[in-house]
């Protein structure tokens, strides 16, 4: 069969499960935003502030690619600006095709203007719900479901966990911590996980994707994640000439742990050095549990569609790797198992049938 077209990827069913909201802002928006609140801007063009955020992310750097957020960041301090981020989120994901995603946001990093949490987290909530029922009333059908994340630098984990419980019933499905990982293990947020754990609560944990092994085992050995935030360097405990898993690789996959790999960014932080070097290959071979993601679409210039169709051209890769992908990443969603079912086979799996003929 001919390769997947982007139009035609773009038009296909997908899956996202590690997309954070203020890495995803229009350019115009910030702009405006910004205008509103009196906030300089490296350009108030639109498309010469995209250039910016791309390049400023573009250093090889995790530290320096996290700086690129103090923009998004302070143009998203009140309740209005929040919803509206988050209704053209999932209008934007919506029109891209992507049918069911799970989109964080750090709600202490929203707290300059007054918010209180809740009104942080319901103003989101909201523009989710708005931005879903505009894209639906348009055709394009999608499902958001929230992630409240905890910064891995600061001591409010237990606080935000008890806020994501408080609001799981409303939207939020999960829990999360990011930010730089040297230095700040998720061991220090060990009360956080195991609160959540007997909350009966799911939650993910940005490791391996700067730091290596030893953050990978921390995620899951000592703090019990559901999946791994990047998780990406799991590669070094493969010998890339017989294939042979270590002790700490064998069990994710044995366990079905899974990655919530981001190729754009991962080439942009260094943790890959390009995409056709991406151990998303390797790992996909060996049939690990394997999703791909957009990270932060605005400082990546990226989509769900084009993040595959880099796989496509890469990888040699067609539809019944697509599907593979999407099925993994809604097998991993952290939404009821029957609600996961439902999409599966009544969304992705019939879209995809009709394109593999």
């Amino acid at each position: 069969m001919p390769a997947p077209t982007y139009e035609e990827i773009r038009l296909a069913p997908k899956v996202l499960l590690h997309d954070h909201l203020d890495g995803g802002l229009r350019p115009e928006t910030i702009i405006e935003l910004a205008d509103a609140v009196g906030h300089p801007l490296p350009s108030t063009d639109a498309g010469e502030l995209g250039k910016w955020f791309a390049q400023a992310a573009d250093s090889g750097s995790l530290e320096r690619y996290l700086e690129t957020f103090t923009h998004t960041v302070a143009v998203t301090q009140t309740a209005e600006a929040l919803h509206r981020v988050a209704a053209e989120c999932a209008l934007d994901l919506a029109a891209d095709g992507v049918v069911y995603a799970e989109v964080r946001y750090a709600p202490e990093q929203h707290l300059e203007r007054d918010l209180a949490l809740p009104e942080v987290v319901e103003a989101v909530l909201a523009g989710f719900e708005e931005g879903s029922r505009q894209a639906a009333a348009a055709g394009r059908r999608i499902r958001v479901g929230t992630l409240l994340t905890a910064m891995r630098h600061a001591a409010r984990s237990m606080e935000i966990a008890e806020l994501a419980v408080r609001y799981r019933d409303r939207g939020v499905v999960g829990f999360d911590i990011a930010g730089a990982e040297a230095g700040y293990p998720p061991t220090r947020h060990l009360d956080a996980f195991e609160y959540l754990q007997r909350e009966n609560f799911h939650f993910t944990i940005h490791a391996g994707e700067a730091f290596g092994l030893p953050s990978i085992w921390q995620a899951i050995q000592w703090c019990g994640a559901d999946r791994l935030g990047h998780g990406v360097r799991i590669v070094d405990d493969i010998d890339p000439e017989t294939g042979r898993l270590g002790r700490l690789a064998a069990y994710v996959r044995d366990k079905r742990i899974p990655l919530e790999l981001c190729p754009s960014s991962n080439v942009q932080t260094g943790a890959v050095p390009s995409i056709a070097e991406h151990p998303i290959g390797l790992l996909h071979d060996l049939r690990f549990r394997v999703t791909v993601n957009t990270d932060n679409r605005l400082m990546s210039r990226t989509s769900m569609s084009r993040e595959m169709a880099l796989l496509v051209d890469a990888f040699g890769y067609g539809w019944a790797e697509l599907q593979w992908f999407t099925v993994n990443a809604m097998k991993s969603a952290f939404i009821p198992f029957d609600e996961r079912l439902t999409l599966i086979n009544e969304v992705v799996k019939p879209a995809y049938a009709k394109l593999l003929g």
